[in-house]
């Protein structure tokens, strides 16, 4: 909405001056977290935002390209064009982390054995939180994608994404929405990177028996062996990826 004298139409930011571009972004992130928009949300047009900031087009796009290169909002042309939340801030660094993290991975910077070292440091300490914030809604979410990769082939979508909804599901569930923020990198870059290179030595019904050892420790609370369950699972990927490497 574009700045007017009225007291309830007030203009939401502050005219920028030195380093306009980068105040623009750092205003506007600020202004999606504490508005609490959403993604869809309309921000305003690029004539309102710019007369609000007080500078030209120029700058303010460069300003909106920082914060569409960190996926926290898009800019749509035409009628019903205009400035857009396309994520939340938390969901924004998420992607920028995965982006990051896959351009490493293709460029052999880093590879799949330390990533999945990296996923222990992360998803065991969620397993345990996870078991202490439990509800019967976690057990049942949990149960059904279990469920759902019962029977499929370790190799393909339907196991996958039944494999990533369960260990998504846990760290939802952990409640430390930073955590949560970081770890996105595991499904959108690891687990298809990884199910890619060895699903095929994969035996989906181990997985499955591990994924149940997990949500048993979870139902009952038991922190400790959430765990010990969890860095068991993530120590037989690393046993199956160093298999399908030649011990290497």
């Amino acid at each position: 909405m574009a700045a007017t004298t009225d007291a309830r139409n007030a203009p939401r930011f502050d005219a920028v001056h030195a380093d306009a571009s980068e105040q623009i972004a750092h205003a506007i992130r600020l202004y999606i977290e504490r508005g609490g928009l959403q993604p869809g949300d309309r921000i305003g047009t690029e004539h309102e935002l710019s007369r609000e900031f007080g500078v030209s087009r120029p700058t303010l796009r460069e300003g909106l390209r920082r914060l569409a290169g960190s996926h926290l909002i898009r800019v749509q042309k035409g009628r019903a064009g205009g400035v857009f939340v396309e994520n939340t801030p938390n969901a924004g660094i998420g992607h920028h982390v995965s982006e990051s993290i896959a351009a490493m991975l293709e460029s052999e910077s880093v590879t799949l054995c330390e990533l999945l070292e990296a996923r222990t440091f992360l998803e065991v300490p969620l397993a345990g939180m996870a078991a202490e914030r439990a509800d019967e809604e976690t057990i049942a979410a949990l149960t059904q994608a279990i469920a759902d990769a019962v029977g499929k082939d370790p190799a393909g979508d339907e196991f996958r994404l039944a494999d990533a909804r369960f260990h998504q599901t846990i760290a939802v569930t952990a409640g430390n929405d930073l955590l949560v923020t970081f770890t996105r990198w595991i499904l959108d870059v690891l687990q298809p990177s990884l199910i890619a290179h060895v699903g095929a030595a994969v035996d989906g019904d181990l997985i499955v028996a591990q994924h149940r050892a997990i949500v048993r420790a979870i139902r009952r609370h038991q922190r400790s062996a959430a765990e010990r369950a969890m860095r068991k699972h993530i120590e037989y990927m690393g046993a199956v990826l160093r298999s399908v490497d030649g011990g290497a």
